[in-house]
């Protein structure tokens, strides 16, 4: 979808303490093996703090940052891929509680981890569909530490890590500006991340952590005995949704600073990601997310403000953002930088 007059105004993260992968496997908790083959160097992690504190500190920074008084926000779109507090409770409200404080409304962009990406589209055609209010709120948080999860052992395409992002749209102007946003599902493959459990009583009420892994064992088990289709490469459709996008933005992949890519161990993120897409060494934000992990839907915003504060894109410099989540469904974004960072 080419976007008009769409900016993002201010950016913010919360990020914790990052425990080292070497001490992870010293401790016991990740395997060499792993380790090595994954190419991180250290994982976000928070033992304490809950998910929408990430969200609202990260969100706070953005406001401060934007331009934007409380009374421009028309909305909050809050993503998240994991628990967020009290069964039947509101966290999208909690964090409005805690930032702006208006009565507006406050929704779940449930997308997991293209959530932030799925709320910038939500958001282009919200300010698009409503000229009564300028800006909106987009915040996402994230902490698996959590009983039913084993971050370092729950998938092989990644380390789960904690972190909270946050971004606001707006009508007016920005650091950068918004070309293109968009997003195309591949459903033949919700199977990948269903095999293995029944849909109800759900999972999670019967105790059943999560565990990617153990799914995709159950998927093999099912391809051997013919009961499951073949799963197509998902890496063509994230290079079919780039491509649109970009040639929606009107920008070449040569044209592309930097790309700002979901936070996988290395070999999934090359298979995925990174070959489809014939990404260039220094196009990727690699060194950047191999300090942090997979958080989840913060990645790209993460990795957005991690490029523009260290002066790694300029002004006139054009950025795909790209991500993909369980469904199967892949999303990206061209922005393009505006404004050097503020010095701090």
């Amino acid at each position: 979808m080419r976007t008009q007059d769409l900016f993002l105004a201010g950016i913010g993260s919360q990020v914790p303490e990052l425990i080292s992968t070497e001490a992870a496997v010293a401790a016991g908790w990740y395997d060499e093996a792993a380790r090595k083959a994954s190419g991180l160097l250290s994982i976000a992690v928070s033992a304490t703090t809950p998910a929408p504190d990430l969200a609202i500190a990260a969100a706070r920074t953005a406001l401060s940052a934007s331009g934007h008084s409380a009374d421009d926000i028309g909305a909050l779109l809050h993503s998240y891929t994991h628990h967020q507090g009290p069964d039947g409770w509101s966290a999208a409200h909690y964090i409005l509680n805690n930032t702006v404080d208006r009565p507006v409304p406050a929704m779940e962009i449930k997308q997991g981890c293209l959530g932030m990406l799925a709320s910038l589209e939500s958001a282009a055609n919200r300010l698009a569909a409503n000229p009564s209010h300028d800006a909106v709120l987009i915040t996402t948080g994230d902490n698996f530490s959590t009983p039913l999860v084993d971050r370092w052992r729950a998938s092989k395409l990644f380390v789960l890590a904690d972190a909270g992002s946050a971004a606001v749209v707006s009508r007016r102007t920005g650091f950068a500006r918004v070309h293109a946003v968009g997003s195309l599902s591949d459903s033949s493959m919700e199977i990948l991340h269903r095999a293995g459990e029944d849909l109800f009583p759900p999972g999670v009420t019967r105790g059943v952590g999560l565990n990617f892994d153990d799914r995709a064992m159950k998927v093999r088990e099912q391809w051997a005995t013919g009961q499951a289709p073949p799963i197509r490469n998902f890496g063509l459709r994230v290079a079919a949704i780039a491509n649109r996008t970009l040639d929606e933005a009107g920008v070449s992949m040569d044209k592309v600073a930097k790309v700002c890519h979901i936070g996988f161990s290395r070999d999934s993120l090359e298979a995925m990601f990174l070959l489809p897409l014939e990404v260039e060494e220094h196009q990727e934000v690699w060194d950047h997310a191999r300090t942090i992990g997979h958080t989840g839907a913060a990645d790209l915003f993460l990795g957005l403000e991690h490029v523009w504060r260290t002066g790694q894109v300029q002004p006139g410099d054009h950025v795909l953002m790209i991500a993909a989540a369980t469904g199967m469904e892949a999303g990206a974004a061209v922005v393009e930088i505006l404004a050097p960072a503020p010095a701090e």
